[in-house]
């Protein structure tokens, strides 16, 4: 029995990671650059409830980005998201979760980590070296425009399916409660 769980939750992973690259790749139009709005995002509330659905973020979120025009984004952009999943997944299993505080909080960490992650990338490749002086107002643009599209996503869209995910039972269909 443990080991059709154990399998069961590496599928789940891998669905979440396809599924994270899948919406990237349809919605590049608007997943990439400074102003992004990606929806795939939405799907870093998964670890409050599945924390075996870090690792899907993770690798979701290196696939998509293979599509980035930012070579750096390869390797930054899972960093963040992998730390902002991990800490959604601590303050999953804080008491009275079932708080929605507690859920609005829970949205917060891929707002800021992609927000100076993600800002202080882009502001890095777009200032050359001789112009350290313009790597903080860039920082600071890039961040707040970074974060605001987050922002946007995880409260619009996240914090509404964190809402309505316990009434589907994921937990029981997967066979895990």
């Amino acid at each position: 029995m443990r080991g059709r769980v154990r399998i069961r939750l590496i599928v789940f992973a891998g669905v979440v990671a396809a599924l994270y690259a899948a919406l990237t790749f349809a919605l590049s139009f608007i997943a990439y650059g400074p102003v992004q709005f990606r929806i795939a995002e939405a799907l870093c509330i998964l670890p409050f409830f599945f924390p075996f659905s870090v690792w899907g973020i993770f690798v979701g979120c290196i696939v998509a980005n293979l599509m980035s025009p930012y070579w750096l984004d390869i390797v930054v952009g899972p960093i963040a998201s992998l730390f902002a999943a991990l800490l959604t997944m601590w303050i999953g299993k804080l008491k009275g979760r079932d708080r929605i505080f507690v859920k609005v909080l829970a949205c917060f960490p891929p707002v800021i980590l992609n927000a100076v992650f993600i800002g202080a990338m882009i502001a890095f490749i777009m200032v050359s070296e001789g112009e350290a002086d313009v790597f903080m107002p860039a920082f600071i643009i890039n961040g707040l425009q970074v974060g605001l599209g987050q922002l946007g996503v995880l409260y619009l869209v996240g914090l509404p399916l964190m809402i309505c995910l316990p009434r589907l039972r994921v937990n029981e269909r997967l066979g895990l409660g």
